[in-house]
């Protein structure tokens, strides 16, 4: 018979009950700040909602303000797609570009640690209104990108969808290198964290660079590659100039029918539920593509 060699820790009673409590401030700015206001939101949005001074008044409204959001509500329907072909463009690339500046900067040469923190900087300075000014003054697009491509010449030859895509990258690329510092420190993080001596013993092999890539670097990074699709997801769809979010504050401010704080919640939550799903298609793929390649 083996013996464990894991020892139960004992703690004391001070120890156990001061645990307790640096855990029960957390808890109670929780619930408080975040888990109230998210069920005071739910209630909201079957609700129209009237703000008098010193109270606020509710109407049950059932699942109209949803029905109106999801049949009628152009403008907002038209803010989900946007979001989601953003999303569907933003992830891949924000991931891979991040995969590859990382491995870059991992690497034993002179400048990397400048470059590491011209690539974090922007994490630091910016904000939605700076970037919609760098925006506003074509910042995030590369000078001239109009003339090196030829984008009506391509439009007789490329399916429209993969136009706007090349479009679309073009014309945020700048942007997309902007909102990669922390993917870029996280990959870092697992790669230096990596064992060397596989790499010696494939080299030893005969393992080209590009082999130990694709067998060996990218297998062991695909935990890190979930935890920055779930960042950049999440960081995505709370970002102040997202098109979604710009038109719930909108309607926040609005009356009559398609406005007001009851019509806010509800599309803030069909918004949580979009957000959710696309999170959740994204982490099963890769999750998907990890389970082939331990087989």
């Amino acid at each position: 018979m083996k013996k464990s060699n894991k020892q139960k820790i004992q703690y004391s009673r001070s120890d156990i009950i001061s645990g307790y409590a640096f855990c029960a401030v957390w808890l109670v700015g929780f619930m408080v700040f975040t888990l109230y206001p998210i069920i005071q939101t739910l209630i909201f949005s079957f609700s129209d909602v009237t703000v008098q001074q010193g109270s606020i008044q509710t109407e049950s409204a059932g699942f109209s303000h949803y029905l109106y959001a999801l049949a009628q509500d152009t403008d907002f329907q038209a803010g989900l797609k946007e979001y989601a072909i953003k999303l569907v463009l933003y992830v891949p690339v924000i991931t891979v570009v991040s995969l590859i500046l990382a491995m870059l900067l991992n690497s034993k040469l002179k400048g990397t640690g400048f470059f590491r923190t011209v690539f974090f900087l922007p994490v630091i300075i910016t904000s939605g209104p700076v970037i919609g000014i760098f925006i506003d003054q074509g910042v995030a697009s590369f000078p001239g990108v109009e003339q090196l491509i030829n984008f009506e010449a391509l439009a007789g030859s490329v399916p429209a969808f993969l136009l706007d895509a090349l479009q679309f990258l073009t014309s945020e690329f700048i942007m997309i290198l902007w909102f990669s510092g922390i993917q870029i420190l996280v990959f870092m993080t697992g790669l230096q964290k990596m064992d060397k001596n596989m790499y010696e013993a494939a080299q030893i092999d005969g393992a080209s660079k590009w082999e130990m890539f694709w067998k060996l670097t990218l297998p062991a990074l695909n935990p890190t590659i979930v935890l920055n699709v779930v960042f950049t997801v999440v960081m995505q769809s709370v970002f102040s100039l997202n098109p979604v979010i710009s038109r719930i504050s909108k309607y926040m401010n609005a009356t009559g029918e398609g406005g007001g704080y009851g019509y806010a919640s509800a599309t803030a939550w069909i918004y949580f539920i979009v957000m959710m799903v696309l999170l959740g298609l994204a982490v099963l793929v890769f999750k998907k593509h990890e389970r082939r390649v331990k087989r």
